[in-house]
């Protein structure tokens, strides 16, 4: 990144204070002064609040986003067959979409340059899953991120200190300042990192309800649209989807569980609403990317994909190259195991009413699979296996969750938040609707 003339920040503040919209030259010298650490912390924390009152016009996100995608490498790939296409989640609990997708989607011919990252609070990551398998690397430089891509159409890595370093610098202080939940910034956030990675196509999951970021659908639509929109603006094609996150997704939470189960639905086995993510999601990403004409035919692409193995071998294979160990493909006693297990049961006959996700994210922590803070180290073998799910009849005893864990003191905390997220009726339950709204670009 280039030296640029330091801003008056204290004109920016007042002029965002008040409404005005910052120019581009302004924008650029604000993200450029403050990664080079020309601006303190406290001055720009008192930016970063103007914007949450205040917001961002269309021109200003678009300028933001690109003086944080301009702030390091940006890759790009040479001409190929189809175009580059990723994911984002905005993340949740047991929400392991991201594995099993890329590697079906990669299996039918689309790159997947995937660049994911850690899990903090209560909801979990990519690359902490994946580095429960045994020599896993997903600290890529950029140069082996791209040579993957090209050789076998996916890479599964972390941000790197040379990828979007403006972003890296400001999400830390917007996480200690209150300052994460405003649209333009997640925004500016989400795309710059999407768009330095070499994607050209983009499906977006929103997630909605207690366990995720956004708890309120309406906003998380407001989100939705707002990454469509903006994604337009590059030229770029995008496709969001809002999705529950009232109850946790899929059977299992916790990093090494959470591996078998995208295993095992690469396998054919997996669950219900993961499945039903990853088939509709992989037919987006294939239909932008080219691979096929209509979402129909990417359905019925992916699912073939499973039937016949080849994203399962294509998950090995990306295994292997990043050197990890493949064989946990057909041997899950290689993976991190937990000591010991606790079973979780139905107090009362009857449907159960809610599973909340959020509770089970913080039990999740308690226990050792997630993180307190960036520093905090979290044990891979832990988690729960999630045995029955809302809407579910259950008579007294019956297994609602079995709890994997290391420590007793650990898991007798987590059991606290398990018992309070579980709730029954005794009146037929709904099952939540998985996906809430479609966005595509128009």
């Amino acid at each position: 990144m280039k030296k640029t003339k330091p801003a008056n920040l204290l004109d920016l503040i007042a002029k965002k204070k008040n409404g005005i919209p910052l120019t581009l030259n302004e924008i650029n010298s604000l993200v450029s002064d403050y990664t080079l650490g020309i601006i303190p912390d406290y001055q720009m924390a008192s930016f970063l609040m103007a914007v949450y009152f205040r917001g961002m016009d269309d021109i200003e996100i678009l300028d933001y986003t690109k003086a944080l995608m301009n702030s390091g490498d940006v890759i790009k790939f040479s001409k190929m067959k189809y175009r580059p296409v990723d994911k984002h989640s905005t993340g949740g609990v047991g929400d392991k979409v991201s594995i099993p997708l890329a590697a079906l989607v990669a299996a039918c011919g689309a790159p997947v340059p995937m660049i994911s990252g850690r899990g903090l609070g209560h909801t979990g990551g990519t690359l902490d899953k994946l580095e429960s398998i045994p020599g896993f690397n997903v600290n890529l430089s950029m140069e082996e991120f791209k040579s993957l891509v090209v050789r076998y159409g996916l890479a599964l890595g972390g941000q790197t200190s040379t990828l979007v370093p403006a972003d890296k610098k400001i999400y830390a202080l917007r996480d200690v300042t209150e300052t994460v939940d405003s649209i333009p910034l997640i925004v500016g956030s989400i795309l710059s990192k999407k768009l330095a990675e070499g994607a050209q196509s983009f499906v977006f999951d929103v997630k909605a309800g207690s366990g995720a970021f956004m708890k309120d659908e309406h906003q998380a639509t407001v989100l939705a649209k707002a990454l469509v929109s903006m994604t337009k603006q590059f030229k770029k094609k995008s496709v969001a989807l809002v999705t529950d996150m009232s109850q946790p997704l899929g059977n299992t939470i916790g990093n090494s569980l959470e591996i078998i189960e995208s295993i095992e639905l690469l396998k054919g086995n997996g669950p219900d609403d993961t499945l039903e993510l990853v088939v509709i999601m992989g037919a987006y990403m294939l239909l932008m990317s080219g691979v096929v004409k209509n979402r129909i035919e990417g359905e019925r692409k992916i699912i073939k994909s499973i039937q016949d193995k080849t994203g399962l071998m294509k998950f090995g294979e990306i295994i292997k190259a990043q050197k990890g160990n493949p064989v946990v493909i057909d041997d899950y006693d290689l993976l991190p195991q937990a000591k010991y297990k606790k079973v979780l049961k139905a107090s009362q006959s009857g449907y159960i009413e809610k599973i909340d996700a959020l509770d089970v994210g913080l039990a999740s922590v308690y226990l050792g699979a997630g993180r307190e803070s960036l520093e905090s180290i979290i044990d891979p073998a832990v988690g729960f296996w999630v045995h029955k799910k809302v809407g579910d009849k259950v008579t007294a005893n019956t297994p609602i969750i079995t709890i994997c864990y290391n420590d007793k003191s650990k898991m007798e905390k987590a059991l606290i938040d398990l018992k309070k997220a579980i709730i029954f009726s005794d009146k037929v339950i709904d099952s939540p609707q998985l996906i809430k709204s479609v966005i595509e670009d128009a």
